[in-house]
């Protein structure tokens, strides 16, 4: 911290800088437009986020967040077809396929990506979880739709050895390799997600 710093400020910048895509002078930026000439606006945002941290919980059956008193609206949602279960990595690429209106079935959201440097593994992922759903229900299909970067790819076999292991009669696809190599899935536009789900392959890795 400079010299000179006004320390709740700043702390309000580092606050922002820690948000995925944020660098410092993003934050800076935010924190300033919020403080000057978008008050009514930063003071709907704290709000509204307070309302959100004290209702908003993770779906018991697929892990997305939601604000429901129980299970989320797709899971809720009896003409979703619950014989599919598309996994992702977290709500933002849920919402990105659900923006496509290409797919009906329901999700399963893993929270994160396999990153072994960090840790994080198929139990830090709740992949017992998903296990389970295909014990207890009549899964037909399970959709691999992690994006195509190196974390992605390595959940994405993770998860496919796992289903065979588990379930070696389930169908296991990945969403088509229309989709660009080393995007994140939620900056996937609309079309290319659309094409991709409906031109998914069986995984064979």
């Amino acid at each position: 911290m400079s010299e000179h710093a006004d320390e709740l400020l700043e702390n309000l910048t580092e606050l922002f800088a820690d948000l995925p895509g944020l660098g410092p002078r993003s934050a800076s930026r935010i924190v300033g437009s919020l403080l000057v000439d978008k008050r009514d606006l930063a003071q709907n945002l704290a709000r509204t986020l307070t309302q959100a941290l004290e209702h908003a919980h993770q779906c018991p059956r697929c892990n997305t967040l939601t604000t429901a008193p129980d299970l989320c609206p797709v899971c809720s949602d009896a003409s979703r077809d619950g014989e599919v279960i598309c996994v992702v990595e977290r709500p933002a690429d849920q919402a990105a396929i659900e923006a496509s209106v290409a797919y009906r079935g329901v999700y399963f959201v893993l929270m994160g990506r396999v990153n072994p440097i960090q840790g994080v593994g198929p139990a830090e992922l709740g992949v017992q979880k998903l296990l389970e759903r295909l014990r207890s229900e009549p899964v037909r299909e399970v959709v691999i739709a992690t994006s195509y970067t190196a974390e992605g790819e390595t959940t994405a076999h993770m998860l496919t050895a796992l289903l065979r292991r588990h379930a070696p009669n389930l169908r296991v696809t990945r969403l088509a390799r229309g989709l660009p190599v080393g995007v994140e899935l939620e900056y996937t536009d609309a079309p290319t997600l659309s094409a991709a789900i409906a031109d998914r392959k069986r995984d064979k890795s």
